[in-house]
């Protein structure tokens, strides 16, 4: 391929974004600054949350070398090639895209990061999103290639960034604020995960990672605080049953919190 074919591919792909993105009303990016705080599941259920609002909601699967939306939504299957277009799954109402559904079990992506960033433009390029409400993106742990490319092609409105209350977790969950302010994201909240758990037995509360650490670091970097996810065994069940929690336990003390979340976010982008 000539300079000259490839300026001409990647300015029609370019194209194509733009397309997607204008269909699209709202644009949340979900990333932490380390992996383990239960990003992948405060995403699927803040999807299903909006979802059970009656609004249009999408997943994209931005995690490209460790993709975990699929196990969490109990899709096994390829996704559907229509012409030069993927057709995204859909569960429950939600559509989801990942590239778990283009890789063979247990195969591993070994890829540097310019080819990463390159799938997730497919993944706004080429993917029949359709018209939606809102389009949560799942990104991995960190700061690197992969979120740069979800800041500039999808243009997030809200970056949702996701820690637990241990000052391990605050530390790097600082550094994705400041990244999200660095990339011009207009509102950034935070989530503070695994934050307590009710004893089945004394029914006391015990805070097992400590508490309050989304909160201090929500004032001290002027972010908005969206709440504090309680420990939920069935919250780990469900999701590796395919079962998104927030479906299934909608009374639940968790999913009070996640639809209060949903209510924040609707909130503060309706501003």
């Amino acid at each position: 391929m000539t300079e000259q074919e490839r300026q001409k591919a990647f300015e029609e792909e370019q194209k194509r974004i733009s397309e997607t993105v204008s269909k699209i009303k709202h644009r949340i990016a979900v990333f932490s600054g380390k992996g383990g705080v239960g990003k992948t599941t405060v995403a699927v259920n803040l999807a299903y949350g909006f979802k059970l609002k009656g609004f249009w909601t999408g997943i994209l699967d931005a995690d490209v070398t460790g993709p975990n939306v699929p196990k969490m939504l109990g899709i096994d299957d390829n996704p559907i090639v229509m012409k030069d277009q993927l057709l995204p799954f859909e569960k429950n109402g939600v559509k989801m895209i990942s590239m778990a559904g283009l890789l063979k079990k247990g195969q591993p992506l070994i890829w540097r990061g310019p080819l990463r960033s390159k799938i997730i433009n497919q993944f706004l390029a080429d993917v029949i999103w359709e018209e939606l409400d809102y389009l949560i993106a799942d990104l991995p742990p960190g700061t690197g290639d992969e979120i740069l490319s979800i800041a500039q092609q999808m243009k997030p409105d809200y970056a949702v960034i996701v820690t637990t209350p241990q000052q391990v977790s605050i530390i790097d969950a600082e550094r994705a604020v400041n990244m999200a302010k660095q990339l011009n994201i207009p509102n950034i909240g935070i989530v503070e995960n695994m934050s307590t758990l009710i004893c089945p037995y004394c029914k006391k509360e015990i805070s097992l990672f400590g508490k309050g650490g989304g909160q201090v670091l929500a004032k001290e970097t002027n972010a908005q605080f969206l709440g504090s996810i309680p420990i939920d065994t069935d919250i780990c069940a469900l999701s590796d049953n395919g079962i998104p929690f927030i479906l299934e336990k909608p009374d639940s003390e968790a999913s009070k919190v996640y639809k209060s979340i949903v209510d924040s976010i609707i909130s503060q982008l309706n501003k």
